[in-house]
């Protein structure tokens, strides 16, 4: 059982579609949270890993696709703002990748992983896979697409490193934790409201 469906036990498809409203707009402002770099340091991450962790699997898996279509619409959604052009840019691989780390997460919930320590790990782990399709898109897009790549600092590995890796680490360890606090606060929280 998820929390999502902890506090709302009959689903409905309204209350579904609120839910992935609300997950979609939360994930967006916390997009806009951000710190320079050619890929930003956002919330972003922080934001999904609640939402797979809180929604279980199909419902967040839906969210992060609504999230993505609301940008591909021309929406604001994405880090500083942008909309599509986030999607021919340095970040299409992270865009991309968000569904499978919200599908992941809340798979993970879904199998009833729910205690602090497990949810970091967890996160942390998604945290790190996130990297595969967005410096995977990074180094590929300019043979791919023909994109000039070099702009974004995506020339070799070392800049990779330097520029799409090393800054976010720490980060991402930090958000680890802090969805975890909030997913196992959250299931103490209900557990006391029941008792």
């Amino acid at each position: 059982m998820t929390l999502s469906k902890a506090l709302v036990p009959s689903q409905t498809l309204s209350s579904r579609l609120l839910m992935v409203l609300g997950g979609s707009a939360f994930i967006a402002i916390a997009a806009q949270v951000s710190i320079g770099f050619p890929v930003p340091m956002t919330l972003q991450t922080l934001a999904i890993l609640i939402v797979g962790f809180a929604f279980g699997a199909r419902m967040a898996a839906l969210t992060l696709l609504a999230y993505l279509a609301e940008g591909a619409m021309g929406l604001p959604v994405f880090s500083h703002g942008r909309n599509f052009v986030a999607f021919f840019g340095p970040t299409a691989g992270f865009l991309v990748g968000f569904v499978g780390m919200a599908w992941l997460a809340g798979l993970a919930a879904d199998r009833g992983i729910k205690g602090l320590v497990p949810v970091a790990a967890v996160a942390l782990v998604l945290s790190m896979l996130l990297y595969v399709p967005g410096v995977a898109w990074a180094m590929l897009a300019d043979k791919v697409l023909g994109l000039d790549t070099a702009k974004w600092g995506a020339d070799n590995f070392a800049m990779i490193w330097q520029y799409y890796m090393a800054p976010f680490l720490a980060g991402d360890a930090i958000k680890a934790v802090i969805a975890a606090l909030v997913v196992s606060g959250g299931w103490a929280a209900l557990k006391n409201r029941k008792t």
